[in-house]
């Protein structure tokens, strides 16, 4: 009684064990990730020098705190704190106001870039060197639709239709300076020259300067003011030097490093030409204010007097006691400080709210002075009638007098700070790039970026592949589904040379074209096949007949080579070998043993031919061979006649082995024909190929039809990292079955 043989399957951790093969695996594919990964750093590099080069202008502005109000209302401000004054500035120089007008003065809405040949047109333009101002680069392989270097295009006008507006336009330079401006669907918009305006269909163009060779495209964009300005505020990059410095730091990139100057340099213009403004016209509001109140306190200030002068009249020259006048002077100074304030009051009505904390801080000022001019009072009343009248009407005209010579000369100050405004801002640097040194691209970072993401990519793909790859990698694998590895071939390089000789049509006539058993002995894929040939003879011993059946689940796993390369090692031991094709449809045992597939098996079966005839001697001794026949319509059919089987007994006499090499059994059932009138049945399985679910299927299906699977045979075996330290060593697999009997 034959017992299965003692299977040791390795127990060990199996996170360990997948890290371990997943780690041989990248070293199996080494090369492919080298490959992919070099792909991606050569692209990279080559993306870092063509790119266009983007540069960054900068300038600096200071913003000084503002020293006092006109009015004086710094004093209040200041008893609430005070925030950065760039805080607000930054915010001014992003306004729409201020990038607005930048807009409006450099036609920034108006984008021209010429059309260059692709991918490596703009870098080739970039290194043109012109030797004389306005010269043009010469167009490449008579190119002229595309622009080489020197090409420059200014438009002084340009309006469009809304429907146009940040749509691409297409302009084409022609002979002596006429061009063509078309739109996105070819329509025809313009037609003219450099110089003269064009209008139209709503279209109004004119070019101020033109330098291109005829033929030479443009690529033209009117966007509308709203987005021109949102685009420049994004790349706008406005920042604060230092905390509460003052200092302001402008940025904007470009791939124009001049019209990036440019436009900085208005930008600032026009933010520190508006605090001018704004300053100026805050003067001139208070004195406009000012002069207002001029008259009123005047005329108010005629009338106390008037009215001390007939007192005085009545009185015949009644003077101030000492006392009185210690009062007058603290009644004149709180009368004084009071009307200064209730005049700082009247102006904050017109720029804050009453809840306003600086407006609350002055009525509280206001309040304070009010309750001492009070206590004041009092003592006034306790006066002699003549003091207190006489009191009364100087406080009058002193408290007039000093409010009217204040009032007076605020406006005189505000009238020289109107013509001598300068601001609060001004600008320390002006706008400038740095040519030689590109804020972008950052070549080094690209290639190390390219570089790591094609390493990642690399990775992801051999993992993924490795996934998606369910074949069998182990004979242990194999086994586990109970079936008995014989013996385990290793893929053989020379097979494959010899292989694509043949396909090449250099391979040579005759037979062992391609019997590496022939032309390379030892290879040792064939001492593999010696090895199986030894545990076949021992399991055969408990076998029906000397036939052997060698089938798989699928095409492409190497059956055809181990029956034919079987058959001659085995008749290199003197046994007499018989291999007959059962694969009627698809066999080309007679393209590897260099004979005509005439007289075969099909013909035996169908009676054209008889046994003798169809079998063919081989050059090799006590090797015969039997080709497929004539391609019928029903193999299995034939098989299934009793002309088969007579067959086959008759080549049992003859010989002391037969080999059957059958179709796949997944593709076709003439396997489980054959196999039943086997005494021994192996199937071939290959490496990294064949998944368990398709070897399970292709044991369960001859089992269905009464055929019993011996073992298997593991072919195409390959070196590799992943099988040395995931789930099995590199090695070759047979078992003496024959020592198994019990």
């Amino acid at each position: 009684m034959q017992q299965a043989p003692v299977v040791n399957v390795r127990d060990d951790d199996n996170d360990e064990i997948d890290l371990l093969g997943l780690f041989g695996t990248l070293i199996d594919h080494k090369w492919l990730i080298a490959a992919v990964t070099g792909a991606f750093m050569v692209a990279g590099a080559a993306y870092a020098v063509i790119a266009t080069p983007v540069y960054q202008a900068n300038a600096l502005l200071q913003v000084e705190a503002k020293k006092n109000d006109l009015l004086g209302f710094s004093d209040v401000s200041s008893m609430l704190g005070k925030e950065s004054p760039s805080a607000t500035e930054i915010e001014l120089i992003k306004s729409r106001a201020v990038i607005g007008k930048a807009v409006d003065n450099l036609k920034l809405d108006i984008v021209i870039q010429p059309m260059y040949f692709p991918v490596v047109g703009e870098f080739l333009a970039r290194r043109f060197q012109s030797k004389n101002p306005g010269e043009i680069a010469d167009p490449l392989l008579g190119l002229n639709s595309f622009a080489w270097g020197g090409e420059s295009l200014k438009i002084f006008k340009l309006d469009l239709p809304d429907s146009q507006l940040g749509k691409k336009l297409t302009l084409t330079a022609g002979e002596n300076g006429h061009y063509t401006l078309v739109d996105e669907d070819d329509n025809l918009l313009a037609a003219t020259q450099t110089g003269q305006l064009f209008e139209q269909n709503g279209v109004a163009f004119q070019i101020e300067e033109m330098h291109a060779n005829p033929g030479t495209r443009f690529r033209i964009i009117r966007n509308s003011r709203l987005t021109s300005i949102l685009d420049y505020q994004e790349d706008l990059d406005v920042a604060e030097r230092g905390k509460e410095s003052g200092m302001i730091g402008l940025a904007l990139e470009s791939t124009d490093p001049n019209q990036a100057i440019k436009t900085l340099n208005e930008i600032a213009a026009i933010y520190v030409r508006q605090n001018v403004e704004r300053t100026s016209a805050e003067a001139a509001q208070s004195l406009a204010f000012l002069k207002e109140q001029l008259p009123v306190v005047k005329q108010d200030l005629e009338k106390a007097g008037n009215a001390l002068n007939e007192y005085q009249t009545r009185s015949k020259s009644v003077d101030i006691t000492l006392e009185t006048k210690a009062i007058l002077d603290q009644i004149v100074g709180l009368d004084t400080s009071i009307s200064e304030l209730k005049l700082q009051q009247a102006e904050m009505d017109r720029k804050f709210t009453r809840q306003h904390p600086a407006y609350r801080a002055l009525l509280t000022q206001i309040g304070e002075l009010t309750s001492k001019q009070k206590s004041l009072a009092s003592k006034v009343e306790g006066l002699p009638s003549t003091q207190q009248e006489l009191l009364s009407l100087t406080r009058d005209v002193e408290v007039g007098t000093a409010i009217y010579t204040q009032l007076l000369n605020k406006s005189q100050e505000l009238d020289v700070m109107r013509a001598g405004t300068v601001g609060n801002v001004r600008l320390i640097d002006t706008a400038d790039v740095n040519f030689l040194k590109p804020v972008k691209p950052k070549k080094a970072l690209i290639v190390l970026i390219a570089t790591i993401l094609g390493g990642f990519l690399a990775v992801a793909l051999v993992l993924v592949r490795k996934a998606l790859n369910r074949g069998l990698e182990s004979p242990e694998a194999i086994e586990q589904l109970g079936l008995p590895v014989y013996a385990s071939i290793p893929y053989s390089i020379l097979q494959k040379t010899e292989e694509d000789k043949v396909s090449r049509g250099r391979g040579r006539s005759g037979a062992g074209t391609t019997l590496l058993a022939v032309s390379h002995p030892t290879d040792l894929a064939i001492e593999a096949l010696r090895s199986l040939r030894t545990s076949l003879h021992f399991a055969m011993h408990e076998s029906d007949n000397n036939r052997l059946m060698i089938s798989g689940p699928s095409p492409q796993v190497g059956k055809t080579f181990v029956s034919v390369n079987l058959a001659v090692v085995i008749a290199q031991t003197g046994l007499r070998v018989l291999l007959i094709d059962v694969d009627m449809r698809k066999g080309y045992l007679h393209k590897v043993l260099g004979v005509s597939s005439d007289n075969g098996l099909s013909d035996i079966l169908a009676r054209r031919c008889d046994v003798a005839t169809a079998i063919h001697k081989t050059e090799i001794d006590n090797f015969d061979f039997v080709s497929r026949g004539q391609i019928p319509p029903n193999p299995s059919e034939l098989l299934m006649h009793a002309n088969f089987s007579a067959l086959l007994e008759q080549a049992s006499e003859l010989y002391d082995l037969v080999i059957l090499d059958t179709p796949p059994l997944l593709a076709v059932t003439d396997a489980a024909i054959v196999g039943r009138q086997s005494g021994t049945n192996l199937i071939v399985t290959r490496y990294g190929l064949n998944p368990a679910k398709e070897i399970e299927l292709t044991v369960r299906r001859f089992s269905q039809n009464g055929v019993a699977i011996k073992g298997a045979i593991f072919n195409g075996v390959e070196r590799k990292a992943s099988n040395k330290y995931g789930y099995s060593d590199y090695g070759y697999y047979h078992y003496d079955y024959a020592s198994d009997k019990s």
